[in-house]
């Protein structure tokens, strides 16, 4: 009985350890005002749009899951739907990348926020930028 009592105490220790990897936590937090000076030889650039990003929080786990919490405003009077084309993440090695795809509607001068995954990436994301931010 003794032995079966160990052996469910290891697994459940096992397990909630499994899930302490997966658990998203904030990262550090980077000034949204911080110059970075990464050479853009392909040229990738976020998709035009009237979205400007006020501010974000960056957020990943262990296993290398990047998220951002970012808060936007449609700085048109008119109606618009954000997407993943609008967004770009710089990560620390200069590699910029689009979240996972999304929609999001806007109203005229609406402030919205938004969670968005850039899947896995070894590095972690420096900033997040629209092509109103550059």
């Amino acid at each position: 009985m003794f032995k079966v009592w160990i052996l469910m105490l290891v697994m459940l220790s096992f397990s909630a350890l499994a899930n302490s990897e997966k658990v998203i936590n904030v990262d550090r937090a980077i000034p949204n005002s911080l110059h970075l000076a990464f050479p853009n030889d392909a040229n990738i650039t976020p998709k035009k749009g009237d979205f400007e990003v006020l501010n974000y929080i960056l957020m990943s786990n262990n296993e290398g899951e990047r998220w951002a919490v970012i808060t936007l405003t449609n700085v048109s009077s008119g109606n618009k739907e954000l997407n993943e084309d609008h967004l770009l993440a710089l990560f620390a090695d200069g590699t910029r990348l689009a979240p996972l795809a999304f929609t999001l509607s806007f109203k005229g001068n609406e402030t919205q926020s938004v969670t968005v995954s850039f899947a896995e990436h070894k590095f972690p994301i420096l900033s997040v930028y629209s092509s109103n931010d550059q």
